[in-house]
């Protein structure tokens, strides 16, 4: 692997990478966190690799140009909390509380981001919890542990022996949206795997979930533009 700097206004930082399966070069852009990779094929030299990439300046800048603004938790910032927008307010007391609009987050600014990352994180377990312990119930099935992650590649998963591991920020989705995904996940001890079968499962389990499936691709992205460090 290796950093190279697309020159232009902005120069774009693109991650060279060398990859024994690739059959072609190929650019990619994440959509979470705005990081461009090239990926190069056996045989092919760096420099042709990065002509590759400055052939297509313009449609790299247009994708970046149109990722989620970054924001930054603070107070006055705005994030969604099971999916309703929600101002930071600083506050007295021991503990987050949530009002019309607002979330109030007690303690001095520079701690603020992270008590509230971390009030977010036990919410989070709570509601997907809740949600698989009922799916588990209704499938007769049981799963041997729930653990929280940041992931960015994936929503959630389920283990071989029966671990289910979620995204913590899915407490900022709507709430239908992320009973979806214990849904999925649910389902997966059952069926390990995204056959027809499966498909149907999920449906038994959550009427109407395409349209909460469509809401995270067309919306997930955009709730790991919140930052909390």
């Amino acid at each position: 692997m290796g950093q190279h700097l697309l020159p232009g206004n902005p120069p774009v930082a693109i991650t060279l990478r060398r990859s024994a399966r690739a059959r072609r070069i190929s650019l990619r852009v994440s959509g979470l966190d705005g990081l461009v990779t090239l990926t190069v094929p056996p045989g092919v030299s760096e420099a042709e690799a990065l002509g590759f990439a400055h052939a297509r300046a313009e449609w790299l800048r247009g994708h970046l140009a149109a990722l989620p603004v970054p924001v930054r938790v603070r107070p006055g910032a705005v994030l969604p909390i099971e999916g309703e927008e929600r101002r930071i307010e600083p506050c007295a007391g021991r503990r987050v509380v949530l009002g019309d609009g607002v979330a109030r987050v007690p303690g001095p600014d520079d701690v603020l981001a992270r008590r509230l990352e971390a009030w977010l994180r036990v919410r989070a377990r709570d509601r997907l919890a809740a949600a698989s312990d009922r799916y588990a119930g209704a499938l007769g099935r049981r799963f041997s542990r729930i653990t929280l992650r940041d992931t960015r590649s994936r929503w959630g998963s389920c283990s071989s022996s029966g671990a289910l591991s979620f995204c913590w920020r899915l407490i900022l989705a709507p709430p239908e949206v992320l009973d979806y995904v214990a849904a999925h996940e649910v389902a997966h001890l059952a069926e390990m795997n995204h056959s027809p079968d499966f498909w149907a499962l999920v449906a038994r389990l959550c009427p109407g979930y395409k349209a909460r499936r469509v809401w995270l691709r067309r919306e997930g992205a955009g709730l790991h533009r919140y930052r909390f460090d």
